[in-house]
């Protein structure tokens, strides 16, 4: 997930050198933790303009990993929110603990490894 200018800038640096534009996710800090990188979501937007036609990235959506709490929804809903202010359809958010309310919140896309290959160890 995109996260920094600085990034931005090495992507789109990278996409005029081997002539290819990824699909990006904009990281966005959902719940403002301070171990955690991400976008605050009081910056999104003027972070999300600044990367789209600063640096031309092809911005599909945004990802989140909530905070470890009972409860991700509102997380989840918080993030959709933000998607549809922005205009984006894509959202990455949901782990295998949390992906059915992820789901349910308009998840596109989900990382359910430790549901598939079982827990780390």
């Amino acid at each position: 997930g995109l996260d920094s200018i600085k990034l931005a800038e090495k992507i789109a640096n990278e996409q005029i050198k081997k002539n290819f534009k990824p699909k990006i996710f904009i990281q966005v800090n959902i719940g403002d933790e301070l171990q955690k990188s991400g976008v605050n979501p009081k910056n999104l937007s003027e972070f999300y303009l600044k990367v789209k036609n600063d640096f031309e990235l092809d911005i599909i959506g945004l990802m989140c990993i909530p905070p470890f709490v009972e409860n991700t929804s509102t997380f989840f809903t918080k993030m959709k929110s933000l998607a549809d202010t922005l205009s984006l359809k894509d959202l990455s958010m949901g782990m295998s603990s949390d992906y059915v309310d992820a789901i349910k919140n308009s998840a596109t896309y989900v990382r359910v490894g430790s549901k598939i290959m079982g827990e780390r160890t």
